[in-house]
């Protein structure tokens, strides 16, 4: 067999056991490489948090345009409405248990997505599970992950000769035990998982020893390379963790440990884009409430843990000044029905809400909150109002500014509709033969710069900080030439990273520059 094609049948899962426990000068020329490294795909960061056994969303954000009717069809499980938490200028309300999501809501660093899924809901937790990681159609089998297949179109050449001097970090973690399809690419997996136990590797650099000729030996020698890849990757997050001696407190719950070593990893320089972490629990057909007090309960404490774990999270974040380039978003395999069972529960249902998070949200919310008749039986369920490959897209293209079509489906040609979920970015579904062309030079720069793109009719060009506050309009009105060549004085600017967005009628486009 061939090492290409034996690599497809290998499970790439670099797992690092207890490599937390017992935490309480290059050239300019390189420097500057690895300083727009930061600035384009390896510094921003996106968090996967999976809500594991298909949450309650009619619970968690909660239709208020007929609470009577909610209350008919909910009689076991619904929450009296002065319990509930309002969001201002909305007819929907957070359960007891997110009074944080409600304070980033009010910063506009949340965003409420009502009513996400897919089409044909499959209501096996299984089948469900591997349509979520992998982004197929409900009636398609993909063996790979969605994020994986993005890691692949960008690294190729994956796993030989990984790690290098341009990616030096895995290219994905998750915490837990075990890799998900969320990673796996089509040839080969590429997340590094870090499992909580109290035992590292002894060998953390040991070169890889001769094998045999011939098929056998190529199985051998890739089965070292991931070996060595391991030990590797070992040593750096190690090295990267060590550097943080100090973190704002977490709750001690399973997520909030988790993303503590999230923001750990992140804060002494790791610069691996996507995290997954986990929180199980959410399966809740029966005792989901207290019947004397239904704001308690098994999902108001799994919901008290997620907030409080994204709330401890967001604080460490602003604490080691990493929090704007970092987003978070929620995701389950699917919600629950409308109408609640007799058990004091919800069974599997359809579509729920998602939850991005950061401090470059959109903010506010998408869609309408769910509208209940009061007449629903018990095989009904909320209509979709966006499939959950549209929030995917949107994050690849919106936040790592990707340009790749990843394959969403099998269906080569199918693609979804993007919606805003990162501020002062692309909001429509462009082609790549529609995207606006742009260069910009030097970058990173000391005093100025030359901006130069093609468009046509009035273009408008603003230079904003990271915080998304516009600090100049550089250019307004027609872009005589081809190209339209603009030089830009960053003299009186501070260093830093900052963004320069160009807006047509049709076309969007956003440029990332860092100021030395």
């Amino acid at each position: 067999m061939k090492r290409r094609k034996f690599i497809k049948h290998v499970a790439h899962s670099l797992a690092i056991p207890g490599i937390l426990g017992g935490f309480g000068t290059p050239s300019l020329g390189r420097e500057i490489e690895r300083l727009l490294q930061m600035a384009t795909e390896t510094g921003r960061v996106l968090v996967l948090i999976y809500l594991d056994g298909g949450n309650d969303g009619l619970n968690t954000v909660v239709p208020l345009n007929n609470y009577s009717a909610l209350t008919r069809v909910r009689p076991h499980v619904i929450m009296p409405e002065d319990e509930l938490i309002e969001v201002t200028n909305t007819d929907f309300a957070f359960h007891p248990a997110l009074e944080g999501f409600k304070s980033l809501y009010d910063e506009r660093r949340l965003q409420v997505i009502h009513s996400v899924g897919y089409p044909q809901q499959n209501f096996s937790h299984f089948r469900s599970k591997d349509i979520w990681m992998s982004a197929s159609d409900s009636d398609q089998i993909l063996n790979s992950g969605w994020a994986g297949r993005y890691l692949e179109k960008n690294h190729p050449e994956f796993p030989e000769n990984y790690p290098n001097e341009m990616h030096p970090h895995p290219l994905a973690v998750e915490i837990g035990l075990g890799a998900s399809m969320l990673f796996q690419g089509e040839r080969i997996g590429f997340s590094m998982v870090i499992n909580n136990v109290n035992s590292f590797y002894e060998l953390l650099d040991k070169e890889l020893d001769e094998v045999p000729d011939g098929p056998v030996g190529d199985k051998i020698q890739y089965i070292r390379i991931m070996a060595q890849q391991s030990q590797k990757y070992g040593r750096i997050v190690k090295e990267v963790a060590e550097k943080i001696n100090f973190q704002r407190p977490y709750p001690d719950t399973r997520l909030a440990n988790q993303l503590k070593i999230v923001s750990r990893l992140i804060a002494g320089g790791l610069k691996t884009p996507l995290y997954l972490v986990r929180l199980g629990g959410f399966d809740t057909h029966d005792n989901q409430v207290v019947d004397s007090d239904r704001t308690v309960g098994r999902h108001a404490n799994l919901l008290k843990e997620l907030n409080d774990a994204i709330m401890a999270f967001m604080k460490d974040l602003e604490y080691h000044k990493t929090v704007d380039r970092v987003m978070g978003m929620t995701f389950s395999e699917f919600g629950r029905r409308i109408v609640s069972n007799s058990s004091g529960g919800t069974d599997h249902g359809s579509a729920a809400p998602m939850f991005v998070f950061g401090n470059m949200s959109e903010g506010t919310f998408l869609g309408e909150a769910p509208r209940i008749r009061g007449s629903e039986v018990y095989d009904d369920n909320l209509p979709l109002q966006f499939d959950f490959r549209q929030i995917y897209t949107s994050l690849l293209s919106q936040w790592f500014e990707s340009n790749e079509q990843i394959q969403m489906s099998r269906n080569a040609g199918r693609t979804f509709e993007q919606v805003p979920v990162i501020r002062n970015t692309l909001t429509n579904p462009l082609s790549p033969m529609e995207r606006l062309e742009a260069k910009f030079y030097p970058n990173p720069v000391r005093d100025f710069a030359t901006l130069s793109f093609n468009a046509d009719g009035d273009v408008k060009v603003d230079l904003i900080d990271v915080n998304g506050r516009v600090l100049s309009i550089i250019h307004q009105g027609e872009a005589p030439g081809r190209p339209f060549n603009k030089m830009i004085d960053f003299v009186t600017y501070p260093p830093g990273r900052y963004i320069i967005q160009i807006r047509t009628a049709q076309l969007r486009k956003t440029i990332h520059v860092i100021k030395i």
